[in-house]
């Protein structure tokens, strides 16, 4: 029989549980390992766009393998080819900004949708049309399909104008967070600009998109297209979309160059290629430069339902004050800590219409809910120096009588550090709105733990200790907000980037709608965005939201 839960305290500051807390006992994360680079955490992130994006894992990285190859044989300089480096591996960051809308037209599946459009995401309406009513909704029912199809027809350039925007909007958002260049951040912002100006979202035009941007476009579509028709077909996309879509002298270089860069690419060593091309390499990555990535991976999975958006810089906070007052070393605080910023890397691999279900959901799709951690695991498997945070992320999920996943560990099997978290994560998800229910206050929360506790699922000791911290924060209201933002901007913010609609927002503040809009005209003037999805990040970004 378990013991009663008690809320667990610890008898000392907790800055004096980790070494280098400052007064405030914040502690900055420390280099778990020497060796971590930008690079490399950007081509993990990467590697999470492609399964945002339905493509099959590493195709960023040989999107940036042929893209780099191209440049250089065009003469590119090397700040040049580093723009195209990351480029290549960030041009889809911004895919969970807007996974809910994709999801919604799309039948509920968003990644099936963009694997339908991959081949055309580039080409002109005469191309277009013709594939979304061919390819676009295959495998649902007639009846849902012919919606789907009809709905994407009708939304039509307006819906892609938006998409585009927030994608390159949230993609230039990241690279600056990431610290990234000027030129490079510029550059996001055209990715889908064509060369005779019929793109999106600004019908730019000629050589003011940047080079890297023209060269980055051609080496993705190439890719797809290959992988999908052989070089025959590769060759005729580039024949038909010369001068339209892309670059003239780009597309001569892509059929000069690209089959032989193509066949150069071994799968098996692909990763290895890619990092070690890196045309300007940074030293590895210091302590607030390997926080300032980790954060970006949370906002890049939370960002993909409006009820997560908070989710994981609250588990990490409540995680690592948690293992502290346990008593776990200064190494395990700073490992859990930083698990918990990408324990939900790999939910951008389950379909929004699943994870916003508000019914039960079917066998199937608790299968594919359970990938999640598993799809964690394999989106930073390949990082070298965050061997030990990517076992403990992705173990959030196991419970202690092997009824979790992915892997049905139990018992002992189980470190200290995985219990701590998936407490954490419980009782965060527990006090938080779902599509199905509403949240639950602390105490009912707390009677929950308590029954998985005495049902053999979480730790008695990491549960206790996760209550003991949670809601003990700092809860005092800011005196002064972001960019100049007011109080009633940032209650309007919080609630479109939870996925209010102005009508809902205006229920909850008691204005009217009209106000509400007048209140999201000023924010975006005020942050510098044009769309939702990027003002639900800068929210994110500047923790607007918990």
């Amino acid at each position: 029989m378990s013991k009663p839960l008690r809320v667990l305290h610890s008898t000392k500051p907790y800055a004096q549980h980790v070494q280098g807390a400052d007064a405030a006992g914040v502690v900055r994360l420390k280099p778990l390992n020497p060796t971590v680079r930008l690079s490399e955490l950007v081509a993990s992130l990467s590697i999470g766009t492609d399964i945002g994006m339905g493509q099959p894992e590493g195709q960023a990285l040989r999107t940036c393998h042929l893209a780099l190859g191209v440049a250089r044989e065009m003469g590119l300089d090397q700040k040049q080819c580093a723009d195209v480096y990351y480029i290549a591996l960030l041009r889809f960051v911004g895919c969970n900004s807007h996974a809910d809308q994709d999801a919604a037209g799309g039948g509920g599946d968003e990644m099936a949708m963009r694997r339908a459009l991959a081949p055309v995401i580039s080409g002109e309406p005469q191309e277009l049309v013709p594939h979304v009513v061919r390819h676009v909704g295959a495998g649902l029912p007639a009846g849902k399909r012919v919606r789907v199809v009809a709905g994407m027809l009708a939304a039509g350039p307006k819906h892609a104008r938006a998409v585009t925007t927030a994608t390159c909007e949230v993609a230039r958002m990241f690279a600056t967070q990431l610290g990234l260049g000027a030129a490079l951040v510029r550059a996001l912002g055209y990715q889908f600009e064509y060369w005779n100006g019929k793109g999106l979202p600004d019908g730019v035009s000629g050589e003011q998109i940047p080079i890297a941007a023209r060269i980055v476009m051609v080496a993705r579509d190439l890719d797809v297209v290959t992988r999908v028709g052989g070089r025959q077909l590769g060759e005729a996309m580039l024949r038909r979309r010369r001068g339209r879509a892309y670059d003239p002298a780009v597309a001569d270089a892509f059929h000069r160059h690209a089959w032989s860069i193509l066949a150069g690419i071994e799968e098996e060593s692909l990763w290895d290629q890619v990092i070690e091309a890196d045309p300007m390499p940074s030293d590895p990555l210091d302590a607030d430069g390997l926080n300032v990535a980790l954060e970006c991976c949370a906002q890049f999975a939370d960002i993909k339902c409006w009820f997560t958006r908070d989710h994981s810089p609250a588990v990490s906070n409540l995680a690592r004050r948690a293992a502290a007052n346990l008593g776990l070393d200064a190494i395990d605080v700073e490992t859990i800590a930083a698990a918990g910023l990408v324990q939900e890397l790999g939910k951008t691999g389950v379909q929004n219409g699943i994870l916003e279900s508000q019914r039960p959901l079917t066998n199937s799709q608790w299968d594919t809910l359970r990938l999640s951690t598993f799809l964690t695991q394999r989106i930073l498997a390949r990082c070298h120096g965050l061997e030990a945070i990517n076992a403990l992320a992705s173990s959030h999920h196991e419970r202690l009588d092997g009824s979790g996943y992915h892997r049905g560990l139990t018992g002992d099997r189980i470190s200290k550090a995985a219990r701590i978290l998936a407490a954490a994560d419980a009782f965060k998800a527990l006090t938080s709105d779902r599509p199905w229910r509403t949240r639950l206050a602390p105490d009912a929360a707390a009677r929950t733990l308590g029954a998985e506790v005495k049902e053999g699922k979480l730790a008695h000791d990491a549960v206790e200790a996760v209550l003991g911290v949670a809601g003990h924060g700092d809860t005092l209201r800011r005196k002064t907000w972001p960019s100049g933002l007011s109080d009633r901007e940032i209650d309007v913010l919080r609630l479109i980037s939870l996925g209010r609609t102005n009508r809902e927002v205006a229920e909850r503040l008691f204005i009217s709608p009209k106000t509400v809009g007048r209140h999201i005209e000023n924010i975006y003037a005020k942050i510098g965005v044009s769309t939702r999805p990027a003002a639900t990040l800068f929210a994110m970004q500047h923790q607007l939201l918990s």
